[in-house]
């Protein structure tokens, strides 16, 4: 009777046409009755905390219950946001006007919001830099993000126009130029290599269980958890859940150790717009690349839990942004994870022996 009440409260709280498209996607594949898939599904979410785009992205319903318990789920990504973070501080990174100013050092290039600021200075923008990025100030996965040009438009005054019309709230920033090596992988977009960061005390305990009193004699560790690389597919953007594909990257030698695969499960070893060969390329200036993630992840340590994006220019690396809730699948793709193995042992890593399968 408990998991039945437990399926209703689900089902009140969900888009189920998505959860209906998705249990349909996973009968198509197994022959399963859609009752019995809807009754797993929601066994998931109530013992690994896992969604419907869980148990179809990650392929739950291929795995045994010892395999489901080793993967990192929306559920338990929000576990560790709550350990390792403040919300008193997350705004920071939810807004990218306020993680541009923070990481101003980190960032590297001109920016400007534009609701609030004097139209002057946002046409002096305009007018220095043709080319820009509009990216909307709460925006996520690459969604609203427009390369825009001014030539495209009669005069300078109707692009702010355009970028002042009702509803808009974006912010402008120069466009990043993209080292040459990673130009012959996609060109059409700046390819980011995600770090994922965990702040911890010397004694791996949460930076925000130390008293705000005694936090600022406190020594901080930064754990590099884990390191992947979002590869764009025609747009301008890269992001896994707006047309990219993702593909695994060592931590310790910054080289993509498996093809890609996009949303839709398509496998990639090939660039299928350049032919560049993904598996084996080598991120120019890793070392840099550790160096200024670790950096910033003391800038604000009560945000302990990030994702950082790093784009790579020709004089080293720079950020894209933070995230202050990574995306948790892409470092568990059913085609990065043949032993049908997660990735919680790396993000719960002072529990790492209760996600061993035998």
């Amino acid at each position: 009777m408990g998991n039945i009440l437990f399926i209703f409260r689900r089902l009140k709280n969900m888009d189920t046409k998505a959860m209906r498209e998705t249990i349909n996607k996973v009968h198509k594949e197994n022959g399963k009755s859609k009752l019995s898939i809807l009754y797993d599904m929601q066994k998931c979410a109530r013992r690994y905390g896992a969604g419907y785009s869980d148990y179809y992205l990650l392929e739950f319903y291929k795995k045994t219950d010892a395999q489901r318990n080793t993967y990192l789920t929306r559920g338990r990504n929000g576990s560790l946001q709550r350990k390792y973070c403040d919300k008193n501080y997350l705004h920071y990174f939810a807004n990218k006007d306020e993680f541009n100013e923070k990481f101003k050092d980190y960032i590297k290039r001109d920016w400007i919001k534009v609701n609030g600021t004097e139209k002057e200075k946002v046409i002096e923008f305009l007018k220095k830099h043709e080319t820009f990025m509009a990216k909307p100030i709460d925006g996520f996965s690459g969604k609203g993000i427009e390369k825009l040009n001014t030539s495209d438009f009669p005069l300078v005054e109707d692009v702010y126009e355009y970028l002042t019309k009702e509803g808009a709230n974006y912010e402008l920033e120069e466009i990043i130029k993209q080292h040459d090596e990673l130009n012959k992988i996609y060109p059409d977009s700046i390819n980011t290599i995600r770090v994922v960061t965990i702040v911890t005390t010397e004694n791996d305990e949460p930076f925000i269980s130390i008293p705000e009193e005694k936090r600022k004699d406190v020594k901080l560790k930064c754990h590099v958890i884990y390191s992947c690389c979002r590869i764009g597919n025609g747009k301008c953007v890269d992001n896994f859940g707006n047309g990219g594909m993702v593909a695994p990257v060592d931590e310790q030698t910054g080289i993509i150790k498996a093809v890609a695969m996009d949303k839709q499960k398509n496998v990639y070893e090939n660039h299928p717009k350049t032919g560049y060969k993904i598996k084996g390329f080598q991120f120019p200036y890793w070392k840099e690349v550790l160096k200024l993630c670790e950096k910033a992840s003391f800038e604000v340590p009560e945000v302990g839990y990030v994702g950082w994006d790093v784009a790579i220019t020709p004089e080293g690396p720079v950020f894209v942004e933070g995230n202050e809730l990574p995306g948790y699948n892409l470092y568990q793709l059913p085609v990065h994870t043949p032993n049908n193995i997660g990735a919680m042992a790396k993000f719960d890593f002072l529990n790492k022996d209760k996600y061993i399968v035998e």
